[in-house]
């Protein structure tokens, strides 16, 4: 939305060089991309990608911008909190828009701790009235200002106490319940249905740890192709361009970038198809298959193709790989990416797994990602504690359990099925593997070898649970059943 006329008028711009104006300021950017989240439920990074497609924003700007979006949206219930507690209307009562502007300006000054406060508040002021709320920047002023004097208060009287917000100690200017759950969901911005369902698995003290590493900026991992490359080359490559990366334990393929790296496609290798993107706990999926070569494999929920690019590496691109996916449109993108990775054995069957009988007793292996809430993943799509319920939980559990009864029908007489899961709910984990196994007493878990770098993550039941505050990695559940009719 362009300046007020009045402002046009003041600064002697045209409406054209105003709107260019804005399209260089990435508060506005990040404005924009959060109200297309708001009234169209876009997700965050389609909406942030939206509004910074065609703009030549600096690197720090662009940063910015990301930074402001994705952390309004992941720490929404906590910005919401202050604002019930600092304004007099509560964030609900509040115009939708002038709500967003408000986390945008507590965000910065509550996480962004290089941005100077006073920075923080004009900035937001200025963004209210380009957006239509000249007659409301006061309230807008006085509630960040508020904050602002709170802080600084809490700070100075007591000097020898961590400013961290997450300190119960620190006379933060947001005020927790006592209730524990209700607690951690405030400090945190979780709903209480996942405080609750964590608190039930881990504890209390393990469950804030998982949110605390759920709130961090994620890393980005590499999953480097050793039929192009070997992990040095890569790693010489991107030492000269000056990329930090570094090994990840128990995944001989794995590299992490260490820091900002730009844009991914720009850095070395990937037009060659040295390397692709891909979390170390989602490599550990295919490690787990364990697919060899000559095989015939079947990835019944394959796209974007991430796991089934993986099993083709790892069986050196000889034998049949069946990619399976009802959505064409992410099929194409795994197709780009056997493509730029030069895989020839990757099979394209669009449809839905749960209706496909052409396979039957056709599998040595067969691996199920499941569709599932994505729970493990929250740190990179801050969105899904928003629109997941325990309702959607339900569902997906329903339909986790009748594709697992098609894809074990697929696989021979002493072959192997992994079902896999990026999410930490145990009703779509356990529970779906449980549920299976006592109807098909042909099927049993096997557990990954003692000595296998796998064994790290198993469990007394022979699953693997992958929590992110341990392991460092996106939070995954997967465990392999064998065949023994």
């Amino acid at each position: 939305m362009p300046p007020h006329p009045n402002k046009r008028r003041r600064w002697g711009i045209s409406p054209i060089q105003s709107q260019k104006i804005l399209m260089h300021n990435p508060r506005q950017l990040a404005f924009q991309a959060l109200i297309d989240i708001q009234r169209r439920g876009t997700f965050t990074d389609i909406a942030l990608d939206r509004v910074l497609r065609d703009t030549s924003l600096s690197s720090a700007d662009r940063g910015l911008a990301t930074e402001l979006v994705y952390g309004s949206v992941r720490r929404q219930r906590t910005l919401d909190s202050l604002i019930d507690q600092l304004g007099k209307k509560k964030a609900h009562q509040q115009p939708p828009e002038l709500r967003t502007i408000l986390h945008i300006g507590l965000y910065q000054l509550r996480y962004q701790k290089h941005i100077p406060a006073r920075a923080a508040v004009n900035t937001t002021v200025e963004l209210a009235k380009e957006n239509g709320f000249k007659g409301l920047a006061g309230v807008v002023n006085g509630l960040l200002r508020q904050y602002e004097r709170l802080a600084t208060a809490s700070t100075v009287s007591n000097p020898s106490i961590s400013p961290e917000p997450q300190n119960p100690q620190s006379n933060d200017p947001l005020q927790l319940p006592t209730e524990p759950v209700e607690r951690l969901g405030v400090s945190h911005s979780f709903p209480d249905w996942m405080i609750q369902m964590w608190q039930e698995q881990l504890g209390l003290d393990e469950t804030e740890q998982l949110c605390a590493w759920l709130n961090q900026t994620p890393t980005i991992d590499l999953r480097v192709n050793p039929m192009r490359v070997s992990i040095e080359e890569v790693e010489v490559a991107m030492q000269s361009t000056g990329v930090e990366v570094r090994r990840i334990p128990q995944l001989p393929q794995a590299l992490r970038v260490m820091g900002g790296a730009g844009n991914i496609q720009q850095l070395p290798g990937f037009r060659e198809g040295w390397w692709t993107v891909q979390d170390s706990s989602a490599q550990l999926v295919s490690h787990l298959l364990n697919p060899q070569a000559g095989e015939v494999v079947i990835d019944a929920c394959a796209a974007p193709g991430g796991k089934t690019t993986h099993i083709a590496e790892l069986m050196g691109d000889q034998g049949t790989i069946w990619a399976c996916d009802r959505a064409a449109s992410r099929l194409k993108k795994l197709q780009e990416n056997t493509q730029r990775l030069q895989l020839q054995s990757i099979q394209i069957c669009t449809g839905d797994s749960r209706h496909f009988s052409q396979f039957t007793d056709s599998a040595n292996r067969v691996l199920l990602d499941a569709p599932c809430s994505g729970l493990g993943t929250l740190h990179r799509r801050p969105d899904i504690r928003w629109r997941v319920t325990p309702a959607t939980v339900q569902e997906l559990s329903v339909l986790q359990g009748e594709l697992l009864e098609q894809a074990a029908t697929w696989v021979k007489p002493e072959g192997i099925l992994v079902y896999a899961t990026c999410t930490l709910h145990p009703l779509e984990n356990e529970g779906v593997i449980q549920s299976f196994l006592e109807r098909h007493s042909e099927w049993q878990i096997r557990p990954p070898a003692p000595d296998s770098a796998l064994a790290a993550f198993s469990t007394p039941q022979g699953w693997l649970k992958v929590w992110p505050h341990r392991y460092q990695m996106d939070g995954f559940f997967m465990v392999q059943l064998a065949h023994c009719p």
